[in-house]
């Protein structure tokens, strides 16, 4: 009787230890004197750059969650986000708490201090590369560059499954759909491969005679039909007619170079506990899978994007946001290897 209590001790204590840890920080609760601190303050101020109707749903479902906490959202572009942050900090403004846009916009914030640290408990259940280490941002959701094709114009098996066979002088004369703004190749090429290996490729790749135009959306539209038989585009934007069952497929040439999009809280924020209270949110199980409902790539471990190819299976290369030490030079070089200016 007592070798039996012992070993059922024993057994509950090996469970305790295995089991409650992962889901007390893994559900996304927040810590009692977190709430209490945002109860007080009893609001916050969102920017961001996704767009409205899905910043909308996401803030809905906060206050749903989190009744006494008003959220004021502002939504724009990343360059009109970044000047309107600039422009009120030069005028001792600082109304914002929480924003979340593109990887550029981190280092000119973070060069001017408008950035807290601030090491959220759910950032470990997301891959190291997509998490600051020093907490000043981290990933809330992502794009990675891929390869589309149109399936009644090249078969599978023809299809280039790595960056030098993208080089294929049969691919030349606008045989490829490339983004007049896609500066976030450059940076993840250089950090996969180095700089004077990323520009050589992007000039080979340039001598190809891509067709240059601005935007991901229109031109998988164009490549369904049959405008051009190639594509170097956001894999989540191809993924969402291949699920449509339009004639378009894409696969990751690697390593797939991958963009941030971050999260961050501001150094002034005028609700710092609401703030992390929601950073800890859309990071949280719960907000990923919310996130995940809107065709966007989670990247939380335990929340599969839908589907799951989106960002699993291959290797990739993160764009970090903290690689734009001089963001016009990346720019233009962009513009000179592609001839756009």
């Amino acid at each position: 009787m007592i070798l039996w209590a012992w070993s059922r001790t024993v057994s509950l204590l090996i469970f305790s230890i295995l089991v409650i840890p992962s889901v007390s920080w893994s559900q996304g609760k927040a810590e009692p004197k977190l709430i209490e601190g945002a109860k007080k303050e009893g609001q916050i101020v969102y920017y961001t750059t996704m767009t409205l109707d899905q910043s909308k749903q996401t803030v809905d479902r906060f206050e749903k969650k989190y009744p006494f906490i008003k959220v004021t959202l502002f939504r724009t572009g990343g360059g009109p986000l970044l000047n309107k942050i600039f422009t009120e900090s030069r005028g001792g403004r600082h109304d914002w708490d929480v924003v979340v846009g593109r990887g550029e916009m981190v280092l000119p914030m973070m060069q001017r201090k408008l950035l807290a640290s601030y090491p959220s408990p759910e950032s470990k259940m997301i891959d190291e590369q997509l998490v600051d280490k020093e907490g000043f941002w981290t990933a809330y959701y992502v794009n990675s560059y891929v390869l589309g094709w149109n399936t009644k114009l090249v078969k599978r098996e023809d299809v280039p499954k790595t960056y030098d066979a993208l080089l294929n002088p049969k691919w030349k004369g606008g045989q490829i759909s490339l983004d007049t703004e896609a500066y976030g190749m450059v940076e993840g090429l250089k950090r996969a491969w180095g700089q004077e290996k990323a520009i050589a490729y992007l000039k080979k790749l340039a001598a190809l005679d891509p067709v240059l135009k601005r935007g991901n959306t229109e031109r998988v539209q164009l490549v369904v039909a049959g405008e051009y038989p190639l594509i170097i585009a956001y894999n989540q934007t191809i993924q969402r007619l291949t699920s449509r069952g339009a004639p378009i497929d894409w696969l990751p040439l690697e390593p797939a170079v991958t963009q941030v999009n971050p999260v961050m809280i501001g150094s002034k924020a005028p609700h710092p506990n609401a703030a992390r209270l929601f950073y800890d949110y859309i990071l949280s199980k719960e907000g990923q899978e919310e996130l995940r409902s809107y065709q966007r790539i989670p990247v939380r471990k335990d929340v599969e994007p839908d589907p799951p190819r989106l960002f699993r299976g291959f290797k990739y290369v993160i764009e970090n946001p903290e690689d734009y030490k001089d963001f016009d030079s990346t720019v233009k070089q962009y513009l000179e290897i592609f001839k756009l200016r």
